[in-house]
């Protein structure tokens, strides 16, 4: 018989730093068009988002002035993409490591077989995956993959490979990493869209121990859909001034219209695998905005609570790219803690325009 792989239990972490006021006053205050800072105004009290975090540490200067201690974001030229990976490398493995501090005290007697580690805000060799079982203190023989540069949906592809590791080694213990530091790739802009795109995103991680044992989250299948002629809807490119985000205002509409055909064909091949909306219990989507979060709310005619822990993650912490699902995932499994029998769907977009969707029931 098949092993099914279940997640077992989830840690989360974010940086010392809460930037969202700080990001917005200095938006606010840099907007040379008036027209363009009250439209700002306005997508900012509407954006569903309190706090984001940061290592980056705003500072007022005396003038009053903002920028941040470090001066990584200085009054003069923004870092280079090399001084934005030179961060990533100094702060990546902390909060990679405090992540799998909150899942597990001592996550080397967890008997940790295999590694995957996803992220597309920073590169470094050695690999963040290789210092990562140095300072976890995991055997140097854990089998590691990096699932790099997917976006924000990169956390269904790493749990996808840790259900086919499960199930094809019923013995493995897969440790899930998902770690983003969006904040070293503000860019400073007169681009109002690029400013609503950046209101998004903060840092943060999460660990996640994936086994055989029926504990938590059983992963039933995965499944990814494409929407056809939407490729440049959202693109993350290497710039000379850091990674380069571009995200479309049409998303949301795109996803809505997506996901309506997709209830609407109602088979076995579509994402839903022959079941309606109301098929399913719980709801858990990937915390990509405010407007992304409605547009599957209105598509998918949800209940009003559905995606209520989607929507605090995003208040809390915003978009933390891959490490967001895992979040919701984490609230998910804390609320329902000792329920078993309700089955779910989880989903994630990003880059191609694609959506990456797995089922699960709490055990």
């Amino acid at each position: 018989m098949t092993a099914t792989a279940h997640i077992n239990a989830i840690g989360t972490a974010v940086p010392p730093h809460q930037v969202h006021d700080a990001f917005v006053a200095f938006v606010r205050a840099s907007l040379q068009d008036p027209a363009h800072a009250r439209l700002f105004d306005r997508m900012v009290a509407r954006s569903g988002i309190e706090r984001r975090f940061s290592f980056i540490e705003p500072e007022v200067l005396p003038d009053g002035r903002l920028t941040d201690r470090d001066r990584f974001y200085g009054l003069g030229d923004w870092p280079s993409t090399a001084a934005r990976m030179a961060r990533y490398e100094r702060d990546a493995p902390a909060l990679a490591l405090q992540a799998v501090r909150a899942l597990s005290p001592d996550i080397a007697a967890e008997g940790v077989t295999h590694l995957v580690l996803a992220s597309c805000t920073g590169f470094v060799a050695p690999g963040l995956d290789q210092i990562l079982v140095a300072e976890a203190g995991l055997a140097p023989g854990v089998e590691r993959t990096v699932v790099g540069f997917m976006g924000c949906y990169a956390a269904v592809n790493a749990l996808r490979l840790a259900h086919h590791m499960v199930r094809s080694e019923p013995d493995a213990r897969v440790l899930v990493v998902n770690l983003e530091l969006c904040t070293i790739h503000f860019q400073r802009t007169q681009d109002l869209e690029k400013l609503l795109s950046m209101l998004l995103f903060g840092d943060g991680a999460a660990a996640a121990l994936v086994t055989a044992e029926p504990r938590g989250i059983a992963l039933t299948d995965f499944r990814a859909a494409a929407i056809p002629g939407s490729g440049e809807a959202i693109t993350w490119r290497i710039g000379d001034q850091g990674f380069d985000m571009h995200l479309d205002g049409q998303v949301p509409s795109l996803i809505a219209h997506a996901l309506r055909a997709e209830s609407s064909r109602n088979d076995d091949r579509g994402i839903f695998r022959g079941l309606s909306p109301a098929d399913y219990d719980l709801w858990a989507v990937h915390a990509g905005g405010r407007t992304i979060l409605d547009a599957v709310d209105r598509a998918l005619d949800l209940p009003a609570e559905a995606l209520h822990r989607s929507r605090e993650v995003l208040r809390r912490f915003g978009n933390m790219s891959s490490a967001t699902l895992m979040f919701v995932l984490a609230a998910m499994i804390e609320e329902h803690a000792g329920v078993e029998g309700r089955n779910g769907m989880a989903m994630a977009f990003g880059p191609g325009l694609a959506a990456e969707t797995f089922r699960f029931r709490l055990v």
